[in-house]
């Protein structure tokens, strides 16, 4: 069987922890194949980020049309778009090559630390030109509330919210409940047939950076292999979960996640066995 070919558009995490090398960690992890289309450099580490210089957006699309025209795709993962003109580029191109395939939306908008990363022009553009696209968009609650205009304080407002994202467009929405306090971590995962509330304990770890594209990057590959969306959903998260509970701590701040567990060692002994 092919591995399932994975578009990954978003930018790059110098440290390695989230963005662009934390995609193709995971598709690569799950036995899939990850393309690349890089919509900004970082200069980032466990403790923050400490610049970020844009790509032009006529290069963004040339890498799309490149990965497109030669090697196919099954399906598109987006991370941080960071300004209308990326977008609309963004938007276009996926639209001439890819608007056959499922696309997963991770609206990266609220930094760590809180900091809004895109203004509310591009928030507006995100949601008339690319949501309406998506397969399954996955907010977390700062990103949701961003988008719809009101917090979101407590477990019983996230259904609510969860269905009030679905009016965007896309088909289904995975609101990611991490930033909500306590030892239970609950996820809603809403549908036109309803939604579907996803729990489990909370983690105790610092090794935490780049969740949310881990996530994302880990359910576009399992729709790439045309899992159904639940299935594909559940299966993310089950590998996320892993990837936290046995990450080894780096950095002085928020270090990575380990997207490597499901990875045997390689030619550690002398046979190389």
């Amino acid at each position: 069987m092919n591995p399932s070919r994975i578009l990954i558009i978003a930018g790059s995490d110098a440290g390695g922890g989230a963005g662009i090398q934390a995609d193709i960690k995971t598709v690569t992890a799950l036995g899939g194949y990850a393309m690349t289309a890089v919509t900004a450099l970082t200069a980032q580490n466990t403790c923050g980020v400490q610049g970020v210089v844009g790509v032009e957006p006529a290069f963004i699309r040339e890498q799309i049309r490149s990965v497109v025209s030669d090697l196919g795709v099954d399906c598109v993962k987006t991370g941080m778009l960071h300004d209308d003109a990326v977008i609309d580029a963004v938007a276009d191109e996926l639209q001439r090559g890819a608007a056959h395939v499922p696309w997963v939306v991770d609206p990266v908008m609220v930094a760590q630390s809180g900091a809004r990363l895109v203004g509310e022009g591009a928030m507006a553009r995100l949601r008339s030109v690319i949501m309406p696209q998506a397969r399954l968009i996955t907010p977390n609650l700062p990103e949701a509330a961003a988008l719809l205009g009101r917090p979101i304080d407590h477990v019983g407002e996230m259904e609510d919210a969860a269905r009030a994202l679905l009016a965007f467009g896309p088909e289904a929405v995975l609101l990611k409940g991490g930033h909500l306090g306590g030892g239970q971590l609950t996820d809603v995962l809403a549908t036109a047939d309803g939604c579907e509330r996803l729990e489990h304990a909370r983690i105790d770890t610092r090794s935490d950076h780049g969740t949310g594209c881990t996530l994302a990057s880990a359910i576009a590959e399992g729709l790439g292999r045309e899992l159904p969306l639940a299935h594909a959903v559940h299966r993310g998260r089950n590998y996320l979960q892993r990837a936290l509970a046995t990450a080894t701590p780096l950095g002085a701040g928020h270090g990575p996640v380990n997207h490597a567990h499901t990875v045997a060692a390689f030619g550690l002994t002398p046979t190389g066995r």
